[in-house]
């Protein structure tokens, strides 16, 4: 992609090296910090393509820092936000997805509540010192906790919640009366209505940053975060229209302006957001990861059969959920979830309960699966380039029912496919609803405010996020905390 970077901004490109501290600064001048969670926004979108046209942005990097913001593994919404919120990696915090194994049994996964996190988030930190946060949208957020000041939780709220999504408990019916029903996420973003998601995902962004307004403006805050599903659901859902290098790109369709129209939206959104707080305020602008085209998709429960590897009872007919498939455990080696990367797992003698894989041979098997997920190509015999982690090596601990696999497909070009019928590994279609982008590695960031130095382009990981935000706020970074500030005292 080619750079449209101003002058001034190109020239505050730095190579990257040891260490990504910024110094001079040498005391704080104010301890108010906002953060503005941009789920899915793309740094190549941003920084290379879109960048003259998003004034606001294009503002704070000159008056700060910024760059790509390396994820977690795997690249993904949970649980990258509370790894950025607690410093803490995924393996530590205990979760690796939306949905985990609960235990070691054969009968499904289970969803991540606010309950899940176990770790101090940023808030957390300051509630023990009695200051202040406003918190809105940053998952996992549901059910609602306490904390000093106020929150309104996640995506993850469900249509008819039963458990409070706001806290205190009244708040959400405040907003409510004030905006109209809350739009916690777009629902059904996976459909060929492209009008309904269009429509709503401005809807929901628009509301998002109103309320973010009025509760800065009407509650006491020393930290505030507000985070916007809106970029992740429109990359989803238009990434072909606007992409050339896409599968299915139609050139010159109406929606080919879908993406960039809805970046300037939020940056004209930012822009108001800032007018109303002022300039006294340390702001970061960040997302969870970014967003690129999706090639299609690894069906790896297929694979695995394919490979010996899962076994049957009888064959399905038509396309098959996992959990529906008649598995002959007493025969099969490994398993595979769907999703934007693949979690595998083996059947372990005396872990699972029909577990075949004695434990001596644990590693040997899994090493022989690694190399042979890695030598996975696409439909024409291409080399994907294919990624995968035993989360013993990645990670810190590993708590929780852990994969013993993660695979990241093609360089993340290629999605997890779970389910079995296909008659084929390789898919151009996503099992779960039209779905034209996955995740990418790399996220972004924009740091600015009066105690950030002006400090050109510096990348950064998701593990500086926490102590970053513990700097600004002054207070101390949690124990066990991964990463060092990207500002010094």
């Amino acid at each position: 992609m080619s750079s449209h970077l101003s002058p001034d901004l190109a020239s505050a490109l730095t190579p990257g090296g040891k260490s990504n501290t910024l110094t001079g600064v040498s005391s704080l001048t104010s301890s108010r910090v906002l953060v503005v969670g941009l789920d899915c926004a793309a740094p190549d979108l941003v920084f290379d393509q879109f960048l003259p046209n998003l004034p606001t942005i294009r503002g704070l990097m000159a008056r700060g820092t910024w760059g790509r913001l390396e994820s977690t593994i795997p690249p993904i919404t949970v649980p990258a936000w509370a790894a950025m919120m607690t410093g803490k990696d995924p393996g530590v915090l205990g979760f690796y997805g939306f949905r985990n194994r609960k235990d070691y049994s054969y009968d499904g996964l289970a969803l991540v509540t606010s309950h899940s996190l176990r770790e101090p988030t940023v808030w957390d930190l300051l509630s023990e010192r009695d200051r202040p946060s406003v918190v809105v949208g940053v998952p996992p957020g549901y059910p609602a906790k306490p904390l000093s000041g106020c929150l309104i939780s996640c995506f993850l709220t469900p249509p008819a919640a039963t458990r409070p999504a706001s806290y205190p408990a009244d708040l959400l019916g405040e907003l409510e009366r004030r905006f109209g029903p809350y739009r916690f996420d777009v629902q059904d973003f996976r459909t060929e209505d492209k009008a309904r998601v269009l429509r709503e995902v401005h809807e929901m962004t628009v509301q998002r940053f109103t309320v973010a307004r009025y509760l800065l403006e009407s509650r006491p805050w020393e930290f505030a975060m507000v985070v916007d599903m809106g970029p992740d659901r429109l990359h989803h859902g238009f990434w072909k229209y606007f992409d050339p290098a896409h599968r299915r790109y139609q050139p010159g369709h109406p929606l080919g302006t879908a993406i960039p129209d809805y970046y300037r939206l939020v940056d004209a959104q930012l822009g108001e957001l800032l007018a109303h707080v002022g300039d006294e305020i340390n702001l970061l602008v960040l997302s969870d990861h970014g967003a690129k085209r999706m090639d299609g998709g690894i069906c790896i429960n297929e694979w695995l059969l394919r490979e010996g590897l899962l076994r049957l009872r009888a064959p399905v007919t038509g396309i098959t959920s996992f959990e529906s498939a008649p598995v002959d455990w007493d025969r099969t080696v490994a398993w595979g979830e769907g999703g934007y990367y693949s979690r595998i797992f083996l059947n372990v003698k005396g872990r699972e309960a029909r577990g075949i894989v004695a434990p001596e041979d644990y590693e040997r098997v899994r090493d022989d699966l690694t190399a042979r997920l890695q030598a996975l190509t696409d439909e024409s015999g291409r080399p994907l380039r294919t990624l995968v982690y035993k989360p013993q090596v990645i990670y810190r601990e590993v708590n929780g029912i852990a994969p013993d696999l993660i695979a990241l497909f093609g360089d993340l070009h290629w999605r997890s496919v779970g389910t079995l019928g296909h008659g084929t590994v390789w898919v151009f279609e996503n099992d779960t609803g039209p779905d034209d982008a996955n995740h990418a590695m790399h996220g972004l960031y924009v740091l600015a405010g009066p105690n950030v130095p002006v400090g050109g382009r510096r990348d950064a990981r998701w593990d500086q996020v926490t102590p970053t935000l513990c700097r600004l706020l002054e207070i101390p970074v949690p124990g066990g905390a991964q990463g060092d500030a990207l500002i010094s005292r």
